[in-house]
């Protein structure tokens, strides 16, 4: 959505574009600190990283209200998961 290209955001994330391109393609699982420097470099909460958005649905060209209200459930959830997870 930010429209940047794996180089730049690899450049703003201070990773190599390598790396951005391996996340990408699910080819490895990123460290956390990894993440959250891509998540700070999009501007965006990491949980975005891993769940649509009502957003993303809707430039999709699907505007289900029960597509919707699924993903904010699922956002909900894995944050919650996430709080539990970096609290142990």
């Amino acid at each position: 959505m930010k429209g940047f290209t794996q180089f730049t955001l690899a450049e703003k994330a201070g990773v190599s574009e390598g790396t951005i391109k391996s996340v990408e393609l699910c080819l490895n699982w990123p460290s956390e600190n990894t993440l959250a420097q891509i998540a700070n470099a999009l501007e965006i909460d990491i949980v975005k990283l891993f769940m649509p958005t009502c957003e993303s649905i809707e430039l999709s060209g699907c505007y289900s209200d029960i597509k919707c209200a699924i993903s904010e459930k699922l956002k909900m959830y894995v944050d919650s998961v996430f709080k539990d997870f970096i609290s142990d």
